[in-house]
């Protein structure tokens, strides 16, 4: 009966929250004074959410990535109207998209260079459930920007993270999945760049990508949390069914007419982006360990047999590393940015 009632609470908003075996409100956010954060996507949706969230509770500093300025300043103008003006000079934007690997990167050192200490980083920003398409590295998009841009991220600014944790702070990082790694061909390997170009057809397309996302927050648990850096923790979280852009608006590109369902059937039934907000929030300021997959509201969770398989995250970023490294270095040279540094463990 308890793991019915956690479904609905993981899933569903209102009153469906309160049925979780682990209970977690935004309220219990805790002081996050003296704290820096970074997080992606965090100028709408459920990052909105998570960065209001973070400077009603006193974030020093907090660098947004975002692809839209007109987008962040819409977002500031709200947080300067409910939170203070003040709240709302806290915010640094950085425009960047995150399937250009290369800004990705020219982003992260901007910020290593710029700040003293990173508590928190939020990996947030992402492509839904859409049709297969290519960046212009010719890698599938889900793939580019959901899970291997954030691992870009992550890794250039891990030094820094590494210098907060060794004073003694514990250091958070909290990257986006979704029960929708559950949808995946028990065949995947993540073998070949030619594997992951494999169209799976959309919500598979999308579910790949989160497969990836959770057995990186494995692998970083295993590679960096366990090997001498106890205070730099790693999670994953889904945050249920909320009604964002991708679940209202994108979702017709690939249904136009199977969409109608999802955008306005469910719609009673969503989240809005604060409730989804609320496992993020957890696992970015209270998680107290790593590798998890934290379903909303702050419920640990095994997630699939793939998701859970060492095998699969060695090859996973083995992958990662070779595909990141092959199609980066022409720019990357040119720019005088070296990849000597990409630091994925």
């Amino acid at each position: 009966m308890q793991e019915i009632k956690n479904t609905l609470a993981e899933n569903f908003g209102g009153p469906a929250a309160v049925l979780g075996s682990h209970q977690f409100k935004l309220d219990d956010c805790p002081d996050l004074t003296g704290k820096v954060a970074v997080i992606t996507g965090g100028s709408e949706g459920v990052g909105f959410g998570v960065a209001y969230t973070l400077l009603k509770h006193n974030i020093s500093k907090l660098y947004v990535l975002s692809v839209s300025e007109e987008v962040i300043n819409g977002a500031k103008d709200i947080v300067a109207k409910e939170l203070g003006q003040d709240k709302a000079d806290r915010i640094v934007f950085m425009q960047c998209d995150l399937s250009d690997w290369i800004r990705v990167k020219e982003v992260a050192e901007t910020i290593k260079h710029g700040a003293d200490r990173l508590d928190i980083l939020v990996n947030n920003a992402g492509r839904g459930i859409m049709t297969a398409e290519l960046t212009s590295y010719g890698v599938d998009r889900h793939m580019a920007v959901n899970h291997m841009a954030h691992v870009i991220l992550t890794s250039h600014l891990l030094p820094l993270m590494k210098r907060t944790a060794e004073r003694g702070d514990i250091v958070r990082i909290s990257n986006q999945a979704s029960n929708m790694h559950q949808q995946v061909p028990s065949d995947i390997r993540f073998a070949s760049l030619d594997e992951i170009n494999t169209d799976l057809g959309p919500t598979q397309q999308y579910g790949r990508s989160k497969l990836a996302i959770i057995l990186y927050t494995r692998y970083f648990d295993r590679k960096v949390t366990k090997n001498g850096h106890p205070n730099v923790l790693m999670n994953a979280t889904h945050p249920g069914f909320v009604s964002t852009k991708q679940s209202k608006t994108d979702i017709f590109e690939a249904f136009p007419v199977g969409g109608f369902g999802m955008s306005y059937g469910v719609e009673p039934f969503k989240k809005d982006q604060f409730e989804g907000a609320v496992p993020t929030v957890y696992a970015a300021t209270v998680a107290d360990k790593g590798g998890q997959y934290i379903c909303a509201p702050a419920i640990p969770e095994a997630g699939s047999e793939l998701s859970q398989s060492e095998e699969l995250a060695d090859n996973l970023m083995e992958l990662t590393r070779n595909v990141v490294r092959e199609k980066m270095r022409g720019d990357s040279v040119a720019k005088g940015c070296p990849l000597d540094d990409l630091v994925l463990h």
